[in-house]
């Protein structure tokens, strides 16, 4: 197992040449020395070499997942030679926040991803990081929330609202894996299909145009009429859940928010329907609500199980209502996760060495941080760019813009 798990390692590594760089700097300067690093993050082969690359800057690794279901076990054996693991696929709920907490307690910094760590921190008081990064939009919803009440106790980098991260990871990531993960879970033609989208944010905008270029036809439902009108001005279908409950052959969620399908969709949608969720929790599905409607429940296929309704009709849910790109699949492809990564490794680095001066507030990854990741990814795609000239610069920040 673990010769597998060292195989999708060196894959992943021999196709991230941002983070291979700052690797390489991170073992000249050793940033980290003498500093313990804990992270909650989804366990597979991207995620080993973030591992590694902070390992060679001198740090003492502390590693669960941040999902009991997404745990590569080959790629946690692997790893643990260098760091401390405790995570595998399939842990129990008791299993899962006991693990969080192990790794709380060895924890001088932390890298987040959904924020259960900060969270667990705050409420139980185990550990006493200094400072995390936090990697989703939930996880940055949860922290925001815990200043504005006032309550967060160390400054946060909010690495995924960094335009390098949400531009590209949120939608050509989530977008490529979330289509991956269905198809290899059902093995179904997404072409001529209804394929509702439940969200546009980032996320749902990377599933529908995704989905949209497999060949299927489709539809979005926003409570946002803002976003609402960019999907439709995007050319996609836009209607309330109600309506695409009855059409829709797949239905993926993507909000954030809880309870978004439930049972009055459910008994609404039609046979051999498709449910799969790409939100960090599994609460956008009302699992509840789907066996309580059930007479028969199965496993039909890895990842895919059927729930006989009680109307005779059949509907399956993949990745037991988990996220279905990295239950079902690989996750997001290598190369964007070199973009995420290496702005967690350098955000990381900037956190360790300014946290005194900083407050207990949710940060933006600085300017010069992202700047460099992207000029870093072009430049590994031997992409050069221009830059403007002494007299250019003058003129844009002349307010009479050449009156």
């Amino acid at each position: 197992m673990m010769e597998s798990g060292l195989k999708k390692i060196r894959w992943a590594e021999k196709n991230m040449k941002v983070l291979g760089k700052i690797r390489r700097k991170f073992s000249e300067e050793k940033p980290f020395d003498g500093i313990r690093i804990g992270i909650a993050l989804h366990l597979e082969a991207k995620t080993a070499v973030l591992i590694e690359t902070l390992v060679e800057g001198g740090a003492e690794v502390y590693a669960t997942s941040c999902n009991p279901l997404t745990t590569q076990d080959d790629v946690a054996m692997a790893i643990s030679e260098i760091a401390e693991v405790r995570a595998w696929r399939g842990e129990t709920e008791e299993e899962y926040y006991e693990n969080l907490r192990f790794v709380l307690r060895n924890s001088d910094f932390v890298i987040d991803d959904g924020a259960d760590l900060i969270v667990l921190n705050h409420l139980e008081g185990i550990g006493n990081p200094k400072g995390a990064c936090e990697e989703t939009t939930t996880g940055i919803r949860r922290v925001n929330a815990l200043e504005r009440e006032r309550k967060l106790k160390f400054p946060v980098i909010g690495v995924n609202d960094s335009k390098m991260k949400y531009l590209f990871d949120n939608r050509f990531g989530t977008g490529q894996s979330v289509i991956d993960g269905i198809m290899r879970s059902t093995n179904s033609l997404l072409a001529g299909k209804n394929f509702v989208v439940i969200g546009y944010g980032w996320c749902g905008r990377g599933i529908a145009m995704r989905a949209r270029g497999m060949g299927a036809k489709v539809i979005v439902c926003e409570v946002d009429p803002v976003r609402a009108v960019e999907a439709l001005l995007d050319g996609f279908e836009v209607m309330k859940i109600s309506e695409a409950s009855r059409i829709g052959d797949f239905f993926v969620t993507a909000t954030g928010c809880k309870d978004v399908l439930r049972r009055e969709h459910f008994l609404e949608m039609r046979e051999g329907a498709i449910l799969a969720n790409a939100g960090h929790f599994n609460v956008e599905i009302n699992l509840r609500d789907l066996e309580e409607i059930s007479t028969e429940i199965k496993e039909v296929r890895n990842c895919v199980r059927e729930y006989r309704l009680r109307n005779g009709r059949r509907i399956y849910l993949l990745g037991e209502g988990r996220l279905v790109n990295l239950v079902c699949g690989d996750g997001h492809p290598i190369e964007i996760m070199d973009i995420s990564f290496s702005l967690q490794a350098l955000s990381m680095r900037y956190l360790s060495e300014n946290y005194p001066e900083m407050e207990n507030r949710v940060y933006e990854v600085p300017k010069e941080i992202e700047e460099e990741v992207a000029l870093e990814f072009l430049m590994s795609r031997g992409k050069s760019i221009d830059s403007l000239t002494e007299e250019q610069a003058k003129y844009l920040e002349d307010w009479t813009l050449g009156t």
